[in-house]
């Protein structure tokens, strides 16, 4: 059985694909024919961004209320917090089960994201900081009738996140390598249980903004290490303050991380948008820069998996990430 330090196992993100059935989208694999003759490599895509969400977090959101259903411990509120996609999820999932929720966000959150979370039902607050965000909802959670729904920091969540590269390794089990973003760590945890598991050949290899690098500071330290204060990354979904007891330990099995630059996240958005005809984040696109970079280390013929996590986007953000065309030339992988 896959399991490392963490307490997560694959039997766990096993069960959370049987409550997620009907409730969460199994997404397509998609791939690009010319993407794959400028790499030399077969690149597939597992596109999360089709959910009814936009964003893999609705995994997590659904496996977590699913399982307070399975145990008859069905709360008369739910709080989380996010900077956006969890928010979404958690709100949708709630909805669904009838539960009311209210979400603790900052006043940075992307526009589109909070508008979509109040649109699924969700009341929203926001603070000027993410650890008043953070303070706000732990003190919301100390009611007995309350429960807290993390972003990433829990069993159930990573377990959730884990069927997302537990489905893209179903259909297709002969990748040499996966690749997920990282924030605080969910997803890219959960990846890792269910490729040692189903894949335990393939290398699980993560990617987070250069400006956001809690992460891999972490990692190059041994111990978990937060952001100084508030950043702005184009990878928004991926700029938490650090990542959690749950998920380090994970983080600490993988086989690559990589750090990525504000000019390769706003580059790999533009060419991703333009091949797979989807709209992508720059952080589900940010992942891109460490498979170029596996790509021209690597014998030719070989096949990736990337977890596209997620697309919704604000008109700001784009208009960042178009700042500067850069289709104006093929992909370059160096």
């Amino acid at each position: 059985m896959a399991q490392v330090k963490s307490g997560t196992t694959y039997e766990d993100i096993h069960h959370a694909a049987l409550r997620l059935i009907g409730k969460v989208q199994r997404t397509p694999i998609l791939e690009s024919s010319l993407l794959n003759r400028w790499f030399g490599h077969r690149i597939l895509f597992k596109a999360e961004c089709l959910q009814p969400t936009g964003a893999f977090k609705l995994r997590g959101a659904t496996n977590f209320i699913a399982a307070l259903q399975e145990s008859g411990q069905i709360p008369k509120h739910i709080v989380a917090n996010s900077s956006g996609n969890h928010a979404q999820a958690v709100a949708y999932a709630a909805s669904k089960a009838g539960i009311p929720v209210t979400i603790y966000a900052t006043e940075t959150i992307s526009p589109v994201k909070a508008a979509a979370t109040q649109a699924y039902g969700a009341e929203l607050k926001l603070f000027p900081t993410r650890v008043e965000a953070d303070r706000a909802v732990a003190d919301a959670a100390e009611d007995k009738d309350t429960v807290w729904i993390p972003p990433f920091n829990h069993p159930l969540i990573i377990a959730g996140q884990g069927t997302a590269a537990m489905e893209a390794l179903q259909d297709h089990p002969d990748v040499n390598a996966i690749f997920a973003p990282c924030g605080g760590g969910g997803l890219l945890g959960g990846t890792l249980l269910a490729t040692r598991e189903l894949a335990p050949e393939a290398l699980v290899i993560g990617a987070e903004p250069q400006l956001a690098n809690d992460a891999s500071r972490s990692l190059q330290s041994g111990r978990i290490e937060s952001l100084p204060g508030p950043v702005s990354t184009l990878a928004d979904g991926a700029a938490t303050p650090s990542v959690g007891e749950h998920t380090f330990p994970l983080l600490q099995e993988l086989d690559d991380f990589y750090e990525v630059n504000e000019q390769q996240i706003a580059y790999w958005t533009q060419w991703l948008q333009h091949l797979l005809k989807i709209h992508v984040e720059p952080t589900s696109a940010m992942s891109m820069a460490a498979v170029a970079a596996w790509a021209v280390n690597t014998p030719p013929g070989q096949t990736a998996m990337v977890l596209l996590t997620g697309g919704n986007i604000s008109q700001s953000t784009m208009s960042k990430i178009w700042h500067t065309d850069y289709l104006l030339q093929p992909p370059t992988i160096i």
